[in-house]
């Protein structure tokens, strides 16, 4: 069976640049009649000639170049895994890959990610979902980080790390028509429909405990547990809805939503989630460091 050997590769990018095995020999302290050996060998394994020789020198085949392609891909890699195995710097493409749950605010996120995406040789990638099924992914390397509006339990087979990195203030927010009204929170609350997070969301359990310890019974008319969802039943104008305001920041700017209650002692907080990692990802750090080093990202509405 034919393999590939690494060294091969290597020998084939220089003479490809040389074109000439006299040249490249000389860059790779060989003897040349040792390089054409080595370049027989990974001819034999590919199946094709990689070169013909012309009157000038060396010139490439057909699958030469395809070869040469793939040499170089590899290549760019092998030295990427160098430079991560030894924590040193490397200016090649760079994948940071982020598990935001559903319910976490889109404000939120990008702010996060922004200075990931204007960095030039970074790709971002982003998968939504929700936080069991994120942190399944984060054990198994599918993803660098999560970020969420609940820190993650710890244990011994996975030893999380939650960063905290914003605490923001929770509000009622519906379409101008209900700030008109002049509503008292919380008693006047039980005549109004409610679009409110799912139970599962720590801010729904503390609004619940408010109301209940007011005697006030909610009508609820909807339970979401997706912000843009949440925002979009917001501005039909159907009721009032319980979000931070960061997360329909852009329908107050427009004046298409208005705050009608902060409500008092209320606190959305969002974490990123780590992994213990000899090998983390520099960007994480990076992005963490930027909103948990001082003392959490400060969003205005």
């Amino acid at each position: 069976m034919s393999f590939l050997n690494y060294h091969h590769l290597r020998y084939f990018r220089v003479i490809a640049r040389e074109l000439s095995l006299t040249r490249a020999a000389e860059k790779l302290n060989l003897s040349a009649p040792a390089l054409s050996i080595q370049l027989k060998q990974l001819e034999e394994s590919l199946g094709h000639a990689l070169f013909e020789r012309g009157r000038g020198g060396l010139r490439l085949t057909e699958a030469g170049r395809v070869a040469l392609d793939y040499a170089e891909t590899i290549g760019r890699a092998g030295e990427e895994l160098m430079d991560v195995m030894q924590h040193r710097p490397h200016g090649g493409r760079s994948v940071l890959r982020v598990g935001a749950v559903a319910t976490l605010s889109r404000n939120f996120l990008l702010e996060f990610l922004r200075p990931a995406l204007h960095r030039e040789g970074v790709e971002v990638v982003v998968r939504s979902g929700g936080v069991r099924d994120l942190l399944v992914s984060l054990h198994a390397h599918q993803v660098d980080l999560v970020l969420s509006n609940q820190a993650a339990r710890r244990d011994a087979e996975t030893p999380w790390h939650s960063h905290r990195l914003a605490e923001l203030a929770v509000s009622l927010v519906g379409t101008p028509a209900w700030k008109r009204r002049r509503l008292k929170f919380p008693g006047d609350l039980a005549d109004v429909p409610l679009i409110l997070p799912s139970l599962e969301s720590n801010t729904r359990e503390g609004f619940d405990r408010m109301l209940a310890a007011a005697g006030v019974r909610p009508r609820v008319i909807a339970e979401v547990d997706d912000m843009a969802t949440l925002r979009l039943l917001a501005r039909e104008g159907e009721g009032l809805a319980l979000v931070p305001p960061v997360v329909v920041r852009d329908e107050i700017d427009r004046r298409e939503l208005v705050e009608t209650h902060r409500v008092p002692g209320l606190i959305e907080t969002f974490y990123a989630i780590t992994p213990s990692r000899r090998f983390p990802n520099p960007l994480v750090g990076e992005l963490v460091g930027r909103m948990a080093g001082e003392g959490g990202l400060k969003l205005s509405v």
